[in-house]
């Protein structure tokens, strides 16, 4: 998965929007004005891709354990929230990505006011 296609997919939630709210090198991707992903690009262009993903603290000890090389602790994030995911690494696969950003969307979208998950409801896909 290179960067076009990650980011492509981040996009195509429903509500999800794209900025760089701390500098000028972390993609930010979020739904409802809350972070469900982010990508460092520097790291990406000096070959080590990763994404930063919210995720289900129980999971998150979890996947940590399964997969040691490829997901550890959210760099510069909430230890317990947020893991870090390497792109491209040996072990993880395109679809195990694609369902790490998934659940964090879905994680992000739970927690959610009801007027903004209404909100969320109400937009086009």
């Amino acid at each position: 998965m290179d960067i076009i296609e990650l980011r492509e997919y981040c996009l195509s939630f429903k509500g999800a929007t794209e900025d760089f709210p701390f500098d000028e090198d972390t993609l930010v991707f979020k739904v409802m004005g809350k972070m469900f992903a982010l990508v460092g690009l520097e790291k990406w262009e000096m070959g080590n891709p990763a994404i930063n993903l919210k995720c289900d603290p129980e999971k998150a000890i979890e996947l940590r354990e399964k997969y040691p090389e490829e997901i550890y602790a959210g760099y510069h994030m909430s230890k317990k929230h947020w893991n870090t995911v390497v792109i491209n690494g040996s072990q993880l696969t395109e679809k195990q990505i694609k369902h790490f950003i998934n659940h964090s969307y879905e994680l992000v979208v739970s927690k959610l006011t009801k007027k903004q998950k209404q909100e969320l409801k109400e937009m086009e896909s």
